[in-house]
């Protein structure tokens, strides 16, 4: 099994059906409908970012409590695990808790506790911290301050939810802020953002991998910038289909981007919604893409390149990623 590190995963799309209804059932909050086959039905066909946000947002609202926040992260990292996954960077939105009257002791004594537990049975994992872009900078800045006090739980922070109107410089204050406290800093660009916002997240916020990144290729000044100076990018090829960002996995960019030599990097994003965990998107690029083992090796080397860990960890990862590609 290929060995790989996940660096652009939102642990709240992790929520699988199933254990949707069960949290809903725990604390007693309505769903539209309780058979998990119907629900994941209504995920088949989003229209766009914002159909499937609206969607996602509204079933956030069962997790109340450390044990839901708990069970929601362990189901993932043991998913993960089994999938070849050696490293997890995951994302949490915890500006969504707060609104829905959840405190940040609880999310963080819940995702935190789920962690500790994948570390002790040898899965490398930690939270990056997001800011909401709609919800604007003002409000960036004050979740960070407000986070802050449980600052061993995670370890960078990053930029997602609604991308067009939102520019990355709006988030400058709140990215100087989390450098000041020595956190990793990335941020979704170039999903729906043309190019511009690949760049503004590079110069505006410092960041150290840009998440999505594909509308970068419409910008060839761009590429050679993200190429010579091995910027990552944390591309997640089911996700962009099912959000209509690619018309069809066949149309994927991501081949394109391993021949410009950009350290392209495969991942699942929200996989409860989007056709299924990194396994998935593996199979899917090599059965749909013709992606070979070759080029499945490279994103495996490139995404433990563009992880947070130490060299130590990372000189192991990478032999067994050439121990694999040996065959």
């Amino acid at each position: 099994m290929l060995p790989l590190a996940e660096l652009h995963l939102h642990v709240e799309g992790t929520l699988e059906a199933d254990l949707l209804v069960t949290l809903a059932r725990r604390n007693d909050v309505p769903l539209p409908s309780y058979d998990p086959a119907e629900l994941t039905a209504r995920y088949a066909n989003f229209g766009d970012l914002q159909a499937f946000l609206d969607v996602y947002y509204a079933n956030l609202a069962v997790l109340r409590t450390e044990q839901d926040f708990h069970d929601l992260a362990a189901a993932y990292v043991t998913r993960a695990a089994a999938a070849g996954v050696r490293r997890a960077e995951i994302f949490c939105d915890p500006q969504t808790h707060l609104a829905n009257g959840v405190p940040l002791e609880v999310v963080f004594g819940g995702l935190g506790a789920a962690l500790a537990e994948a570390r002790a049975n040898g899965l490398s994992a930690d939270l990056i911290v997001c800011f909401l872009r709609d919800l604007g900078g003002d409000a960036a800045e004050e979740l960070l301050r407000q986070a802050l006090p449980f600052r061993e739980h995670f370890i960078g922070v990053g930029l997602d939810s609604a991308e067009v109107g939102w520019p990355p410089a709006l988030f400058r204050r709140a990215y100087e802020m989390a450098a000041a406290e020595g956190l990793h800093r990335v941020a979704h660009a170039g999903e729906e953002g043309g190019p511009e916002y690949v760049r503004e997240a590079l110069d505006a916020l410092g960041v150290e991998r840009i998440d999505h990144g594909n509308r970068a290729l419409e910008d060839a000044d761009l590429v050679a910038r993200l190429r010579d100076e091995r910027v990552p990018l944390t591309v997640c090829p089911l996700s962009n289909v099912a959000l209509k960002g690619v018309a069809r996995i066949e149309e994927h960019p991501l081949p394109r981007m391993l021949e410009l030599g950009l350290v392209a990097t495969l991942n699942s994003d929200d996989p409860a919604y989007f056709g299924g965990g990194i396994d998935a998107n593996v199979a899917a690029v090599r059965t749909s893409l013709g992606l070979t083992d070759d080029d499945l090796a490279t994103l495996a080397a490139n995404s433990f390149e563009a992880a947070f860990i130490g060299e130590t960890d990372r000189a192991r990862w990478l032999a067994e990623v050439a121990a694999w590609r040996a065959g």
